[in-house]
């Protein structure tokens, strides 16, 4: 199994078994992933060498308008694809295994989490991960401390409030606060 294999695995939804040579695969990348945000958090780093190091960690050219403020985590690294004029603020944390796709222009707060994977819920397989993606559309603006969690979408244009957790998809062009997120209103112009 190679890394390819495994991002197809994760692309249809595949569960990776624990154990398995998917999940060893897994863990491998992770550590990279691990190496990688060490160096990016362990002391200033000039932005276009924050965006050198993110490109290394997704494995894709980084736009040079996209801006990461450290410390940032991932576990994985490898199924992120990141818009243009993306701004992360400092504290995120990314579990991408399932794929995060950030569109263009969004802004996502201090300490937001995006997380992709779910343990299965039976006791004999609780070691097994279920990727889901989460896609966040363009010009969407994450609050300070939201989760979103694995499967939602959220539309262009939408606002998610700070302290919220995204357990279903978010309409575009609207606002959504609470726990767990619910719609409050639409934004108009």
């Amino acid at each position: 199994m190679t890394l390819t294999d495994l991002l197809d695995a994760l692309a249809t939804g595949e569960t990776i078994t624990a154990g398995s040579p998917a999940h060893a695969i897994m863990h491998e990348t992770s550590q990279e992933a691990l190496r990688i945000t060490g160096d990016l958090n362990s002391g200033y780093h000039e932005p276009a060498r924050v965006r050198e190091l993110l490109s290394q960690l997704t494995g894709s050219t980084v736009d040079e308008s996209v801006t990461l403020f450290p410390p940032f985590t991932s576990d994985f690294g490898k199924n992120i694809r990141l818009g243009r004029r993306v701004f992360i603020n400092a504290g995120c944390r990314f579990q991408d295994q399932g794929g995060i796709t950030i569109g263009d222009d969004c802004l996502i707060g201090h300490n937001a989490v995006i997380a992709t994977l779910q343990h299965d819920i039976a006791p004999s397989r609780r070691g097994d991960l279920i990727p889901s993606p989460v896609v966040i559309g363009n010009n969407v603006w994450l609050g300070a401390n939201v989760t979103v969690l694995p499967g939602v979408t959220i539309g262009d244009d939408a606002v998610v409030g700070a302290g919220s957790i995204v357990t279903k998809d978010v309409p575009a062009r609207t606002l959504a606060v609470g726990s767990p997120a619910r719609v409050v209103r639409t934004i108009e112009e």
